[in-house]
């Protein structure tokens, strides 16, 4: 037992549960929490950035490129809000983000009083974009609650946390006992007749396919074994990319993935959602579906599969290839023809989306092998998803289904501080990058060597070509009025380059890697990129949608 204030108690447990580095923004809810992160030195690493929308992406950024715990904390009423697009990103990309918010005056909640950062029913609020939410009412609660969220954050669906604190209660002392870190519980074995359900289909299968999302990334090993096995192609679209090295044969991009799936008769769908393919390629009698994820709930989302297991990825994927092994299964190589159908399917690409693509192969060729590449919603991004090559998890960062416009530079802050011996390259627009430009402050101060690319035609792109293609040319609010992002980035004390083309990119990717600090590439077009959308609203190609 030790006299602890309410903040103090917080911040030891943090410790205890493996946190280093916490993404917040200072605020008179929080003085007593950054005076505990003051007193443990160099113990925790503390990033403070210049709005709580960029400390929620660095944490963000940290957790989905390292696999641990990304925390942030920030101010209540506004400061929550302001991080919540983060929240969301996290909720969507089943992250674990861990939020800490103050709180008002403990006297004050729920009495509507106008106390400053006063929202109603804040935990009500918050617990629609977080898995878990929970308010502590007194110091010596604190190593209880923080143990309950780290056993939200690291079993089942790793989705973002939110615990609060009244300012008051994080001033208060008390005797706390710290309690020691909680291994986190082992999942349920899956059942075993699922399991050899899922084995009989895939025994007679002729074309069977692989799709993977989020929920195999920890899985890499026991997918490429299956896929082996089954000489199945393995697809990813944006969370699962690096399961599978995109220059194994058996790595499917989304475009190859649609092609196949006119075909095949068996898919065995992996921590994913599942949602492009059933939703616009359809489902019919003749595939035989087997879901396997750790979120009972996504088993029938869509449509009811022939098979569901409920388990961690890897030990679901690993018992089928026992079983199939021991039935002594074999299939025939099937490297010649997919290795055509990407060479096809690459070619059609280059035709389509040939400048988005120029760039990328240049980032990717500069790239090393092990960086990580960040993208935005943007053109170059959208490319990326079906266009540019990972070869591990963890190698490409997207903001997943909730399509956060301006995500991208402070995630890719939190790349940066999870993985210093990485290099890290993101791309923005330049309607995106606007949203959290203010982060170059940070970068600067913290000396985070993160290379960005700006590409700036001066127009939310998205939005004008729909305007024009939709409305009979009607165009309103997507042109931009921009600043010089080079000399933006000097101003901010970074370094800023000017480039016009792919080669001098690359020249600008070199320079960039020679320098400590941040690094602004501004690429300025004069046309549109072409549309991305050839090769991701790819049309039916099974008898029945399930909807």
């Amino acid at each position: 037992m030790s006299e602890l204030t309410g903040a103090q108690s917080i911040v030891k447990s943090l410790k205890v549960n493996g946190v280093d580095t916490v993404f917040a923004l200072p605020g008179g809810q929080l003085d007593h929490l950054f005076d505990a992160l003051y007193h443990e030195g160099e113990d925790i690493r503390l990033i403070h950035a210049r709005h709580e929308q960029g400390v929620a992406y660095m944490a963000y950024g940290y957790a989905r490129s390292t696999g641990k715990v990304g925390t942030c904390a920030v101010v209540p009423g506004p400061g929550l809000l302001n991080a919540s697009a983060a929240l969301c990103t996290a909720w969507a990309n089943y992250t674990p983000v861990l939020c800490i918010s103050g709180q008002i005056i403990s006297g004050g909640i729920g009495k509507g009083y106008g106390e400053l950062h006063e929202i109603d029913d804040q935990l009500g609020m918050i617990s629609h974009i977080t898995k878990w939410a929970e308010r502590i009412d007194s110091p010596g609660l604190a190593p209880e609650s923080i143990e309950r969220a780290f056993q939200q954050l690291e079993t089942g669906c790793p989705r973002p946390v939110e615990i609060e604190m009244a300012m008051d209660v994080m001033g208060e002392s008390a005797e706390v006992e710290l309690l020691p870190r909680k291994t986190a519980a082992v999942s349920d074995t899956p059942s075993a007749l699922a399991i050899a359900a899922a084995a009989d289909i895939l025994s007679s299968a002729k074309r069977p396919l692989i799709y993977v999302g989020s929920g195999a990334m920890a899985a890499s090993m026991e997918v490429i074994a299956l896929a082996v096995l089954l000489q199945a192609p393995v697809v990813a679209f944006r969370a699962g990319k690096g399961i599978v090295p995109d220059d194994h044969y058996l790595s499917a991009n989304l475009p190859m993935g649609h092609s196949l799936w006119g075909e095949c008769d068996a898919v065995v769908a992996v921590g994913t959602r599942l949602h492009w393919p059933l939703v616009m390629w359809g489902k019919d009698d003749d595939l035989k579906l087997i879901r396997i994820d750790i979120d009972p709930e996504q088993i029938s989302r869509i449509c009811e599969p022939e098979v569901g297991i409920v388990a961690d990825s890897a030990v679901a994927l690993s018992a089928i290839t026992t079983l199939l092994k021991q039935a002594s299964y074999e299939a025939d190589s099937r490297e010649a023809e997919l290795v055509a159908l990407r060479s096809r399917v690459d070619a059609e690409i280059r035709t389509k989306v040939g400048p988005q693509m120029a760039y990328l192969d240049v980032i990717r060729e500069e790239l090393p092998r092990d960086g990580i590449f960040v993208d935005e919603v943007t053109q170059v991004g959208f490319v990326s998803w079906y266009g540019f090559p990972v070869y591990a998890p963890r190698q490409h960062i997207s903001a997943g289904y909730q399509g956060t416009l301006g995500y991208g530079y402070a995630t890719a802050l939190g790349v940066v501080a999870g993985n210093p011996d990485k290099r890290v390259i993101q791309v923005s627009g330049d309607g995106g990058i606007m949203f959290t430009i203010q982060e170059l402050a940070t970068a600067v101060q913290y000396q985070l060597p993160l290379v960005t690319i700006i590409f700036n035609d001066h127009r939310y792109t998205n939005v004008q070509r729909q305007q024009k293609e939709w409305f009979d040319g009607r165009v309103i609010c997507s042109d931009l009025h921009n600043p010089d992002f080079v000399k933006l980035a000097e101003s901010f004390g970074a370094t800023g380059i000017k480039a016009h083309d792919p080669e001098s990119v690359r020249s600008a990717i070199k320079l960039a890697f020679t320098i400590d600090g941040p690094v602004i590439i501004e690429v300025e077009l004069e046309e549109f990129f072409p549309a991305p959308w050839p090769f991701l609203m790819l049309p039916q190609n099974r008898r029945e949608v399930c909807q």
